[in-house]
């Protein structure tokens, strides 16, 4: 009974995560129409390329985090904290202090992603993207 009971909630939780990720996909697919709309509409668009970084990249961010709900694994969380960093890292680069910890961070990250995930993992993880 209690295995069932256990087997019921996983499944359902894992329904509320492909429906989480379908409406931040939504959500991602209206955003890149929207910088679209934007590029052909204003005249000034590319005269901000921070903010057009901004938003580029956040979409970025946002597609590997609905990846990362389809198929959760340690590789692809590691993957969208490093793609989170370098976004930090290439939109705010005003102090130096802030660069040298995101690039150490990241720099963990892929140690992480070497030693501590299992190449079998990986193995997997590369079979079903190619």
């Amino acid at each position: 009974m209690r295995a069932k009971v256990e087997k019921f909630i996983h499944s359902a939780l894992h329904v509320l995560e492909l429906l989480i990720a379908l409406m931040t996909l939504l959500v991602l697919v209206g955003m890149v129409g929207l910088e679209i709309w934007r590029m052909f509409t204003e005249p000034e668009y590319f005269s901000t390329l921070n903010e057009y970084l901004h938003n580029i990249l956040t979409i970025v961010v946002g597609l590997e985090f609905v990846r990362m709900l389809i198929d959760m694994t340690p590789a692809n969380t590691i993957e969208v904290l490093t793609i989170a960093l370098a976004r930090q890292v290439i939109l705010n680069h005003e102090d130096p202090f802030t660069n040298i910890t995101s690039v150490a961070c990241i720099a963990g990250l892929f140690a992480i992603r070497r030693f501590l995930i299992p190449k079998k993992e990986l193995t997997i993880e590369m079979s079903e993207v190619g």
